[in-house]
């Protein structure tokens, strides 16, 4: 839950705290703060727990959209060269075209332009 706060983060907080509500009032709001989350905590535990035993086997088909989702927010440029470096390369791309385009066929030979002769023009793929 607290992943990204830092102990510097939490030391603002804590002098924040000591100056707004004063170092007689600040062990009872700690002391509040860290049960409400506690009981947070325990209700999306229980809620979760609650769906899982509702749902049976479809909970796990839910959650792993969920658990791809947070593997792509977790993706870096770092990682991503990594993973393209290390692993295999994909076999087909996500448009289902072949991820390595077809060697050229070499059985044609093609001829030097002879002098004066134009090259093929396309007009299309101008």
């Amino acid at each position: 839950m607290f992943d990204s706060i830092g102990w510097l983060e939490i030391l603002v907080i804590v002098v924040a705290g000591l100056f707004i509500l004063g170092p007689e009032r600040l062990p009872d709001a700690a002391a509040w703060v860290g049960k409400t989350v506690r009981r947070v905590r325990e209700y999306a535990t229980g809620a979760r727990e609650q769906l899982k035993q509702e749902m049976g086997p479809e909970f796990e088909q839910l959650r792993k959209p969920l658990e791809d989702l947070r593997e792509l927010r977790n993706f870096d440029p770092k990682r991503a060269i990594t993973k393209h470096l290390w692993d295999d390369e994909p076999t087909e791309k996500p448009n289902g075209h072949p991820a390595v385009p077809p060697a050229r066929d070499t059985t044609t030979s093609e001829r030097p332009l002879d002098r004066g002769e134009r090259p093929p023009f396309d007009p299309d793929a101008t």
